[in-house]
């Protein structure tokens, strides 16, 4: 298993804190206005409940004053009372079915967003964050982050409601909303408190989740391997390993929670046994009537609700902590795209100026200077790291270059307009991610769906028609239940790439997996079977760089020569890209697994055709 990578770095971390802060509110704000209209009419709602509950204890207490009078008009009283708890309930049913609806909505909206956002900063993105880490993103957190117009609507009332029993106590006595106020400036240290405590614990608690799952889903990646190497328990341990730091981080919360409950749970009794002695004395007094003294009560209990001010403040910062995490995501940039387009009749010419690659901080490759011709075939060859995947990503923007410029016909790359760009630059990968819902639909996955004919003849080409001919239902097999081997899948990958071929294909080590005579094959219908244009192929077996017009020899991220295979091979340096480690002779391992051994015209070069090495 490769080692866990973190998905942001700490470094990245702490330096894009603000920015982050900025982002998170940014999105925070546009999910609200996407939603104003349902978050208005649940604030509406909200505040409807506030009112009833503000006015339900002066009418119950004038009930109750009328009634202990013996007065007949007790009744209208009592029924408007019965009414108010009526629609109270009603605005609180309401409430809980906007709350749903409108969290659902926009967890839809602000997912999609991520969604298209991640997509267009094309292979970028997931440079960035690890799978899993990703996923947690894009799933828990973009629902946490998606309460916040919801949490923030609930919030007005709730904030509200006590300063709406405050008031009313104040109305109906002086003396015990004094005894209240003199312990208002302790309920307000104790929110401080928890909010300062939980904003901290909320994010790292989140940060771990993600951890985790970047863990999990590394593991699951690399199954077969793990089983393989009978490392289950070693893996298990793996993913568990931030565990405890999670534990911690909850316990933490729970325990910033849990002071605020049982300090709340002390303050507001007093409270409210201070409001109910001193409006006891002003009834006996006379000061006060009894339903005075049952309506002060109720608004002193009212003035004391922490504990739904708490709920939503909690719950707005784990809206914001997760809308951070979201907003990381959106912080990619998406990769710029021009309007113009190719020259209808282009060869397909590809040319490198002066391009340079930094992956990492690293620089990968170094002022490459590269000409492929139209309708050749470049082979690009050199040892593990030497650049090769980075250069035959270029042409299609899997990655930009950090100085200098690809051009396809004589248009950059970068200005070209991607539809375009993504018709005519097509790509098969040494590991093809299959997409789609059947087999069908995997080799049709693309810019254009080609008719059933071209996506028969594109897996002939790509020597793959006779094993899907052989699935359960053919082509219409759906791909979850189409046992593939690695060279099958290979094999659909390239029927994929060939089906949609364009002026530029580029064959990322896109034949590893296939025994000699299937590549053989292959490389025959390529010829013959497939759109003419230009071949840009990674090659690590000496057959397919044979089979190459040019081979471009990369070294360290240069490139040490060009020319065809045959005059190449007269230099022992690129006979050792060919050799086994333990091979000192410098020539290619004949007869190994995953080498052919070269025709007799690229064993003796005419002396004409030698290259010579660049030492750059």
């Amino acid at each position: 298993m490769s080692p866990h990578r973190p998905a942001v770095a700490d470094g990245d971390r702490g330096a894009d804190a603000p920015a982050a802060a900025r982002a998170a509110r940014s999105l925070l704000t546009s999910a609200v206005r996407a939603s104003a209209g349902r978050t208005a009419v649940l604030v509406s709602t909200g505040l409807l409940s506030a009112a009833a509950a503000v006015a339900l204890p002066a009418l119950l207490g004038r009930s109750l004053d009328l009634v202990l009078a013996g007065s007949a008009h007790a009744g209208p009283w009592l029924a408007l009372c019965a009414a108010l708890v009526v629609a109270d309930l009603l605005c609180d049913a309401a409430s809980a079915h906007l709350t749903g609806t409108l969290t659902a909505r926009s967890a839809a909206r602000t997912r999609r967003l991520a969604l298209c956002r991640v997509l267009a900063a094309g292979p970028g993105a997931a440079e960035r964050f690890t799978p899993g880490d990703l996923v947690t993103r894009l799933t828990a957190n973009v629902t946490e982050a998606a309460a916040a117009p919801a949490t923030a609507a609930a919030a007005v009332p709730a904030v509200l409601l006590p300063v709406g029993g405050l008031v009313a106590l104040a109305v109906t006595d002086l003396w015990t909303a004094a005894v209240f106020a003199a312990g208002a400036p302790l309920l307000v240290l104790l929110l401080r408190a928890f909010t300062r405590g939980t904003r901290s614990g909320v994010a790292e608690y989140q940060r771990v989740q993600g951890d985790i799952a970047a863990r999990l889903v590394e593991a699951l990646q690399g199954a077969r391997t793990v089983a393989a190497a009978g490392a289950a328990e070693r893996e298990r341990a793996r993913i568990l390993a931030p565990l405890p730091e999670l534990a911690a981080t909850g316990r933490r919360m729970w325990h910033v929670y849990g002071r605020a409950v049982a300090r709340g749970a002390v303050l507001l009794p007093l409270l409210e046994t201070g409001v109910l002695a001193v409006g006891g004395l002003r009834v006996a007094a006379g000061h006060m009537s009894v339903g005075e003294l049952l309506a002060a009560v109720r608004y002193a209990a009212l003035a004391a609700g922490l504990g739904a001010v708490v709920a939503q403040l909690s719950g707005l910062l784990r809206s914001r902590a997760a809308a951070m995490r979201t907003a990381e995501t959106l912080a990619a940039p998406a990769v710029a795209y021009g309007g113009r387009a190719l020259p209808a009749d282009g060869p397909g010419q590809l040319e490198f100026r002066g391009v340079s690659v930094v992956h990492d901080g690293r620089a990968v490759l170094h002022g490459v200077d590269l000409v492929v011709p139209g309708g050749a075939t470049l082979a690009l060859v050199g040892r593990s790291g030497s650049g090769k995947t980075a250069l035959a990503g270029l042409p299609g923007r899997l990655a930009d270059a950090a100085t200098g410029t690809v051009h396809l016909d004589g248009v950059p790359v970068a200005e070209i307009d991607p539809a375009v760009l993504r018709r005519e630059v097509t790509y098969a990968f040494e590991r093809p991610a299959l997409l789609g819902t059947t087999v069908a639909d995997c080799i049709a996955f693309g810019p254009y769906a080609p008719p059933p004919a071209e996506v028969v003849a594109a897996a002939r080409a790509a020597d793959a028609d006779a094993f899907v001919q052989r699935l359960p239902e053919g082509y219409d097999t759906p791909l979850d239940r189409a046992p593939l081997s690695g060279g099958e899948a290979q094999r659909l990958g390239l029927a994929r790439a060939f089906a949609h071929a364009g002026r530029l294909l580029v064959l990322d080590d896109a034949t590893s997996s296939l025994d000699s005579v299937t590549e053989r094959r292959v490389a025959q219908a390529l010829l013959h079977q497939v759109r003419p244009g230009t071949r840009l192929v990674v090659a690590h077996r000496v057959s397919s760089a044979a089979r190459a017009d040019l081979v471009a020899w990369l070294d360290e991220g240069r490139v040490r020569a060009v020319g065809p295979h045959a005059a190449l091979w007269e230099l022992p340096g690129y006979r050792a890209v060919f050799a086994a480690p333990d091979d000192d002779s410098g020539r290619a391992p004949y007869g190994s697994a995953g080498n052919d051994e070269p025709a007799e015209s690229a064993r003796r070069p005419p002396e004409s055709n030698q290259p010579a090495e660049n030492t750059r």
